[in-house]
């Protein structure tokens, strides 16, 4: 049951991600935003969650996880019902803002708690993959709930879903979910809460605002800046007493492995269904309700992957499984690396669906070893930490595959790539991108328009194989530092228990080595000492 309530969050969260899109005509009908504006009631949300994400992870630590989850439920529904009724676009980009706040504090919340209710190695996984799956089925009803109510409201009405669940948690929160917090938490510091925003805001401005408009002086000027403050970020944390985040999780293999693997694993997800469903669209020629049905194979095998993998972590190494997934999702990047500008369907559509198994089965593991890292007072911070590097992976994935199939695609376009006679205007605008492109070809005679846009659709399509191709080496990379932590937990478990015992230990004693803490004795029960939690 506490599971169920803490699936409500994270439903909400997947679907408060899609219905926002299928409002945006009504909505920008209704308020008259800007240009400008409107990107920013879109993407508001998204920043402020990635900003504020570990700052609420070691909030809950502090104040307590179900206290801070039941805080931000009702701050939710408060700030939902300000999006619904909003009279103006400032009034609607702050409601947003709040939204993201509050946002913050819901994932990282839901993930400590189940970290701490679910202390079975197997219970706790197959509960992460759940939690797991709630944001995939959050996504894939939200255009369904959103087309409902837009079809019967007004376009404020996809942001009142968030009210009941908001209520719901903050009447049945209390009665059904624990209460955990650092029993010695410190001081928070102020200024740690202020870089940590300044750090994460800018980087994932300037990587969104790449993928929008290709690299530019601002896009670059923001993520060096956000360089610059996570260097006085870390400093800081490393000389004060009471950090904000626990640098010392990332000298723990486990820890530093998973939160690598969940953030470049979500990298080459993201930024590969970034451009599938634009080839989808703009190569293929299906509209944007097809190129939508047409992803939901993907969807359906990335839940089936992430609830398998817990099954398969009960009887081979976490690592190994890990490995196996991002091993498993290669082959469905090379099927899209193989897809034409003509007859790519089937091999996008089953290359993506390979490519979503393998690599969520493995993150329906990163997750857990990055909380089983952790001693169990410090998970919220884990957890703060492991959510930052999904909605970075998320970020720069879009912007670095939107960026590698934009050059690619300029390079293809230049000279006398295009035919003959194109007015330079006309010219200039096929050049910038795929969808200006088709808009070049649409002024055109039909002759020539046809054979510019068959010039453009293949220099898009061969954008899309090298975007592929790097996603290959970075999960190549994955599988590699997964199999190193598997042998390295075994080899520690392997000597660890000779020398307790003299002799060689059981497989249960060396599957159980993941991060670094002691297995259970053989023949005596004890496991970890008071104060660090083994993660099996």
């Amino acid at each position: 049951m506490g599971l169920a309530v803490l699936a409500l969050p994270t439903i909400l969260i997947g679907l408060d991600m899609s219905v926002l899109h299928l409002a945006a005509p009504e909505l920008s009908e209704s308020l008259r935003p800007s240009s400008a504006q409107l990107l920013w009631i879109v993407d508001i949300y998204g920043f402020l969650v990635a900003s504020f994400l570990a700052t609420m992870g070691t909030l809950g630590d502090r104040i307590g996880r179900r206290k801070l989850l039941l805080i931000g439920a009702a701050a939710f529904a408060a700030a939902s019902l300000l999006a619904a009724y909003a009279t103006g676009a400032a009034m609607l980009i702050a409601a947003r803002a709040l939204l993201g706040i509050a946002g913050a504090t819901l994932m990282p919340s839901t993930l400590s708690l189940i970290s701490n209710i679910f202390r079975d190695p197997n219970q706790r996984r197959f509960a992460i993959a759940v939690w797991m799956t709630n944001f995939s089925v959050g996504g894939m009803i939200g255009p369904i709930v959103g087309g409902v109510l837009l079809e019967h409201f007004w376009w404020g009405s996809v942001f009142l879903v968030g009210v009941p669940v908001g209520v719901i948690l903050l009447i049945v929160g209390p009665v059904l979910l624990p209460e955990y917090r650092d029993p010695q938490p410190g001081r928070l510091d102020p200024l740690s809460v202020v870089l940590s925003i300044v750090t994460v805001l800018p980087v994932v401005y300037g990587f969104k605002q790449v993928a929008q408009d290709g690299v530019r002086a601002t896009s670059l000027l923001a993520v060096a800046l956000g360089v610059v403050f996570g260097g006085v970020f870390v400093r800081r944390q490393l000389r004060i007493t009471n950090p904000m985040l626990d640098l010392r999780l990332f000298s723990r293999p486990g820890f530093s492995v998973a939160l690598g693997g969940q953030t470049m694993g979500l990298f080459v997800v993201t930024g590969t269904q970034f451009l599938v469903l634009q080839y989808f669209q703009l190569v293929l020629g299906l509209s944007p309700l097809a190129a939508g049905l047409w992803a939901l194979p993907a969807m359906v095998a990335g839940v089936v992957g992430t609830l398998l993998a817990p099954a398969a972590a009960a009887k081979l190494h976490p690592g190994r499984v890990m490995a196996g997934g991002f091993a498993l999702a290669v082959p469905g990047l090379l099927l899209i690396s193989l897809a034409g500008p003509v007859s790519g369907f089937a091999l996008t559509v089953i290359g993506f669906a390979v490519l979503s198994f393998g690599v969520q089965a493995a993150l329906a593991l990163t997750n857990d070893v990055i909380i089983s890292s952790a001693p169990p007072e410090r998970a919220g911070n884990a957890s703060g930490l492991g959510e930052t590097g999904a909605e970075l992976g998320n970020a720069l994935g879009v912007a670095a595959f939107g960026s590698v199939a934009t050059a690619f695609y300029g390079a293809r376009m230049i000279g006398d790539a295009l035919p003959e006679g194109v007015r330079p205007e006309l010219a200039d605008l096929a050049r910038s991108t795929l969808a200006g492109a088709t808009e070049a070809a649409g002024r055109l005679p039909d002759a020539v328009g046809d054979e510019m846009l068959a010039t453009a659709r293949a220099a898009f399509t061969g954008g899309m194989h090298a975007s592929a191709l790097c996603g290959v080496g970075i999960l190549v990379l994955l599988t590699l530092a997964s199999l190193n932590l598997a042998r390295r937990s075994l080899d520690d478990a392997a000597g660890t228990a000779k020398d307790v015992t003299g002799t060689e230990p059981d497989k249960t004693a060396k599957r159980d080595e993941v991060n670094g803490d002691p297995p259970v004795e053989a023949g005596t029960g004890r496991g970890a000492p008071p104060g660090r939690r083994s993660p099996d």
